[in-house]
């Protein structure tokens, strides 16, 4: 009988046990932390990327080239020189001296830089003879040596005879270096006073270029534009607007 009863005491504290086991581990698991309520993690915006690049790479003064640049995660691009622009493109520029192009792309995930430069060649001026004595040559043989340019209709772009033209008259300007040069712009009589003002200014600037372009120093050029206020022909036909769609050269006095 006590050994039943010792035996049964036993098992119950044993029971006992067990039960105080099972209940902690219950408490346990319950305060475990819930993965729900938290708030979703924050992924890292990524860093732009760019590129920049110039065709050609280098050129003589006076030529253009081509500027393409690519970016990914920008949200602002600029380009030193040519302002804010587009996360990609393309533009024409034609910059005077060598440059180099810089361009920044900022977004959410930092800042990236992208560089190119470009090479501008500038010629040398012809290695002719110079007149020691200021001889300043004769008006015949100025307008000889340096003819005036003509352009076609509407257009200050400089044609091919007057490109070879403008060789001509950097040799003689070279071998005459008193010389001081007034290059007239005009236009023929169709369009407004004011549109033909500014592209006489143009064509006259471009024929100073070319001559630049050849060797002639800058500060022996001077622009002047006359627009379609003086006309070299009246006749209203093509041979005479061609007359009047010039740059003229003459001897600066």
């Amino acid at each position: 009988m006590n050994f039943a009863k010792s035996t049964l005491g036993k098992a119950g504290t044993v029971f006992a046990a067990l039960a105080l086991i099972a209940v902690t581990g219950c408490h346990k698991k319950s305060s475990g932390i819930d993965t729900s309520s938290l708030p979703p993690a924050v992924t890292a915006a990524p860093a732009p990327t760019a590129t920049l690049t110039a065709d050609p790479l280098a050129i003589d003064l006076g030529q253009s080239v081509v500027l393409n640049w690519r970016t990914q995660n920008a949200t602002t691009v600029t380009i030193d020189g040519i302002g804010e622009v587009n996360a990609n493109g393309t533009q024409t520029v034609a910059p005077s001296n060598s440059t180099n192009f810089h361009l920044v792309a900022k977004g959410d995930g930092g800042t990236t830089e992208a560089n190119v430069r470009v090479t501008v060649r500038v010629p040398v001026a012809p290695t002719a003879p110079a007149n020691t004595d200021g001889d300043m040559g004769s008006e015949e043989a100025f307008h000889r040596n340096v003819p005036d340019a003509f352009f076609d209709y509407d257009s200050y772009e400089l044609r091919p005879d007057a490109q070879s033209a403008a060789k001509t008259a950097a040799q003689y300007l070279a071998a005459h270096p008193a010389i001081r040069v007034v290059i007239g712009g005009y236009a023929d009589e169709r369009g407004s006073a004011e549109y033909n003002l500014a592209l006489g200014e143009n064509r006259a600037n471009s024929a100073r270029t070319a001559l630049i372009a050849a060797g002639v120093a800058p500060n022996r050029l001077r622009v002047i534009s006359y627009g379609k206020e003086k006309q070299f022909c009246t006749e209203q036909n093509e041979a005479c607007w061609q007359q009047n769609r010039r740059a003229q050269f003459s001897i600066d006095r």
